[in-house]
């Protein structure tokens, strides 16, 4: 039988209420779905601006120019935390050549959660909030039905990939290649 310290109880709830707070889960089942330009994405550059957790702003805007990618993300979720790795990882190689970006699904009132998240994580890129208009269909990105969702856009602003699930560095790097 496992004992609980009193202290490490107080820790396993706390974690436990954070994880049950940490925003609507979206459905996963359309996990590992990628899709193209000539498959339903828009052809033309898409407008976006986000709701930036410090002064870096996150718009299609200030991302003209180099290639982006973007991480739709919520804190609750295990796989968008194993992709933020590899954002991480990516960003870091790629210093100034490439945008990232996170956002983070998850109202405002949320930002404290999402504060302690990045903090964690090491993400040292812009991060912003999105809220349900930038997820439906109706969206510039099209609709957002799983976290975490990986959108790459060309210097242009223009849809060059968008995969639902977890997308690995060499799968981004080979959407990436033809950017640069």
């Amino acid at each position: 039988m496992i004992e609980l310290r009193p202290r490490a109880f107080v820790l396993l709830a706390v974690l436990l209420v954070a994880s049950g707070c940490a925003g609507k889960q979206r459905d996963l089942t359309a996990v590992g779905v990628s899709d193209k330009p000539g498959t339903g994405l828009p052809e033309r550059p898409v407008t976006y601006v986000f709701d930036p957790l410090d002064e870096r702003l996150v718009s299609s805007a200030a991302h003209r120019g180099k290639p982006t990618v973007l991480a739709f993300v919520t804190t609750g979720d295990i796989v968008g935390q194993a992709q933020i790795d590899y954002l991480v990882a990516m960003a870091k190689n790629d210093g100034a050549k490439v945008n990232y970006a996170l956002i983070a699904l998850h109202p405002r009132k949320e930002i404290v959660l999402v504060e302690a998240y990045i903090s964690a994580l090491k993400v040292e890129f812009p991060v912003a909030l999105g809220d349900a208009s930038a997820m439906g269909p109706g969206g510039p990105f099209g609709e957002i039905s799983a976290v975490p969702t990986v959108v790459v856009l060309d210097g242009e602003g223009r849809i060059v990939w968008k995969h639902m699930g977890l997308a690995k560095a060499e799968e981004l790097r080979g959407h990436m290649r033809s950017l640069r």
